[in-house]
């Protein structure tokens, strides 16, 4: 009554099939015909080899075969394997030789488990990964050669201004890339967004610089040429910080968290701005071991995201609140980082699934629902820390913690 007890847990709870030494299928579970498609009268009497993959070279079997049979030992791998409606399935598989009371082999007996949505994901996250190293080596290129523009452009602007003032002829034209950097991601769209606001001032500085050349009026053009001269300074310098920010090769090492934080803060401040947004702040000095820049990625999510809810919701007064202080919990020490903002959470039938990879509540068009799984990973993965949300009074919270 026992082993059947025993056979029967393992059963129902496992992919299971018996083989003789030659491999034809001799026995299959419920398990086995759910995931193969086939019936047990298409499958019993039949070579294993119905439900091999093309894709697996013949070598795989000739070690397989070579372990079980030659040696007598078991073999374990995980196996891709074709089923009857041609769809490619991932088996976590174990086999061992039953040997009879003289040590010969009688049967084989295979036992598996279902992994296929763990190698998909994880091979989506390799593909995501090499796409994302491709972006930042493409972006890296472009910002070099934004700045390499800008520093040319900014040594001889002066001389640019003292010729237009002699000409008085034509309008002074400066061209900047904006229309392609949309194409390369999100990353770009920042930095287009940091430069929208003194591009329109440099534009009114330089109309203004016209019209007090047309009047010689000197003092007026000395005060528009200071102007202009500083808003290029300041978007040259936009683009070094965010060559800086996204630099992929950066080591673990300590960080303060109000610079990681205040960094993230300085980067969307743009949109801060534009969006009319109160950023309240509660520091304690703090230092944890990581990427400082992973760390801002996450803030800058959690900003993109309040942005949006701010928008979505039609909220008026706009405040968001990040507070870093020192807490113990379990007699452990732990940084904790906590941030929230009054755009009136999220449901709570969905709350526990925000960290899942491609869940999102917005449109397909405005983002793909990585970010907050690619936040918790950052914090987990690199960070060795927690995260969790839940909703508070007004809107949705985002606690962390990073051991010290």
């Amino acid at each position: 009554m026992q082993k059947n007890t025993y056979q029967e847990a393992i059963e129902n709870s496992n992919i299971v099939s018996k083989t003789d030494i030659d491999g034809i299928i001799t026995f299959v579970n419920d398990e086995f015909c759910k995931i193969s498609g086939y019936s047990k009268e298409e499958l019993l009497g039949k070579n294993h080899n119905i439900v091999r993959h093309p894709d697996i070279p013949c070598e795989h079997f000739k070690n397989l075969w070579d372990i079980i049979k030659n040696k007598k030992q078991t073999y374990k791998s995980t196996v891709k394997n074709l089923t009857k409606d041609g769809r490619s399935v991932y088996l976590n598989t174990t086999i061992t030789p039953i040997l009879d009371e003289n040590g010969q082999i009688k049967e084989f007996i295979a036992i598996r488990y279902d992994v296929t949505k763990e190698v998909e994901l994880k091979k989506d996250l390799e593909k995501k990964d090499k796409e994302l190293k491709l972006l930042n080596k493409t972006l890296e290129m472009r910002v070099q050669e934004q700045t390499k523009q800008l520093k040319e452009l900014n040594q001889t602007l002066e001389q640019r201004v003292k010729t237009e003032i002699e000409k008085n002829k034509q309008k002074q034209k400066i061209l900047f890339w904006q229309s392609r950097m949309a194409s390369l991601g999100q990353m770009l769209a920042n930095i287009a967004h940091q430069w929208r606001q003194p591009l329109t001032e440099l534009n009114l500085a330089l109309f203004n610089l016209k019209k007090s050349a047309k009047k010689t009026d000197i003092e007026e053009i000395e005060k528009y040429y200071k102007e202009s001269t500083e808003i290029i300074k300041n978007m040259s310098q936009t683009i070094d910080d965010f060559s800086n920010f996204f630099n992929p090769n950066k080591e673990k090492e300590k960080f303060n968290l109000k610079e990681a934080i205040d960094e993230s803060l300085n980067i969307t401040k743009k949109l801060i701005q534009k969006e009319n947004i109160t950023v309240k702040k509660e520091y304690e000095e703090l230092e944890v071991f990581g990427v400082s820049n992973e760390l801002s990625q996450v803030i800058i999510n959690f900003l993109q995201n309040s942005a949006h809810a701010f928008k979505t919701k039609d909220i008026k007064n706009k405040v968001i609140f990040i507070n870093i202080k020192k807490v113990k919990i379990e007699n452990l020490i732990y940084a904790q980082v906590i941030y929230k903002d009054n755009a009136l959470g999220v449901n709570e039938n969905i709350l526990d699934k925000i960290f899942e990879p491609y869940f999102t509540t917005k449109h397909q068009s405005n983002g793909t629902g990585l970010g907050l799984f690619m936040s918790k990973m950052i914090i987990e993965k690199s960070l060795n820390g927690t995260i969790f949300a839940q909703n508070n009074l007004n809107g949705l919270e985002f606690i962390i913690n990073i051991p010290l």
